[in-house]
């Protein structure tokens, strides 16, 4: 239940972004930040896992590559509710389905994992929908790109720095958190401040601190307790929300290209997950 909350919040954040359409992507991001600094500051006191913090900002073989981290997932946030509010949220869900294919080749190429054959031809079908996708729809391939390659690289980053999720969120938005409050302070200086406006916009950036720390909570509250192939299973469930939401709630239309490219990806997706379960099974009745 917690992983299935994760990632269906992940998947309508979409229709709570359209709300704040006239507010500036980068306001919506800096909000972002800062309440979800106030929310996770919150938890931490909860767990008494401050002191953990502070021991991490002093130590700099952690804060280094943290702050690579916060770097890729402030570019992630812009980059996708700046596509929400221009109206590309297809091309933004077909981002994080390509996502977990990304994360195959940097395991491939940068850790040196090896693929099964299963593993190998599905993403040899992914990649061709994507090749599809690049020849058909050039104007938004960045986004889908963009989303992909930044959540992927944030994602090894994470894995390969011994933080705990919490404790390593906290980090990465108390670094974000200054740009965010410089950038804040030329706004307001500049009459162009969101926040405070009405009521309604005032309360929706307040939220978006919960929209973006509840969910990561409940993917690690999931991701402790569930093997990693039902995980990678259900990880689908976001982007296929968000692909929905553009077309039955935002109109957006698909062309032949485009509908060409999510069904190789989708059959990709959908080989390697059925080889995962596979070698999952297999492994479990080796261990009994």
């Amino acid at each position: 239940m917690a992983a299935i909350a994760a990632y269906a919040t992940w998947g309508l954040l979409p229709i709570f972004f359209r709300l704040l359409h006239h507010v500036k992507p980068v306001e919506i991001v800096s909000q972002r930040i800062l309440w979800s600094l106030l929310l996770v500051t919150i938890l931490l006191l909860a767990r008494r896992n401050l002191p953990a913090l502070w021991a991490i900002l002093r130590d700099r073989r952690l804060v280094l590559p943290l702050a690579g981290s916060a770097l890729m997932i402030g570019m992630n946030w812009l980059t996708y509710v700046w596509a929400v509010n221009a109206g590309h949220v297809i091309a933004a869900s077909l981002g994080y389905f390509l996502n977990p294919l990304v994360n195959v080749g940097l395991g491939v190429l940068l850790l040196h994992e090896r693929l099964r054959r299963g593993q190998a031809v599905a993403v040899g079908i992914a990649a061709v929908g994507a090749a599809i996708m690049a020849a058909t729809a050039l104007t938004t391939l960045w986004i889908s790109i963009a989303l992909a390659l930044t959540f992927a690289f944030y994602g090894l980053i994470r894995k390969l720095t011994p933080v705990a999720p919490m404790t390593g969120l906290g980090v990465e938005t108390l670094l974000l958190t200054p740009p965010a409050i410089g950038y804040l302070l030329w706004l307001s200086a500049h009459g162009g401040l969101g926040f405070g406006q009405d009521m309604t916009t005032t309360v929706l950036l307040i939220v978006t601190g919960a929209v973006t720390t509840v969910p990561l909570v409940l993917f690690a509250t999931a991701a402790q307790r569930l093997p990693m192939a039902t995980l990678g299973l259900l990880q689908y469930l976001a982007p296929t929300l968000q692909f929905l939401c553009g077309i039955l709630l935002f109109g957006e239309k698909l062309t032949t290209g485009q509908m060409a490219s999510f069904a190789l990806i989708w059959l990709g997706l959908i080989l390697f997950a059925t080889d995962s379960l596979t070698a999952a099974r297999r492994n479990r009745l080796a261990a009994a």
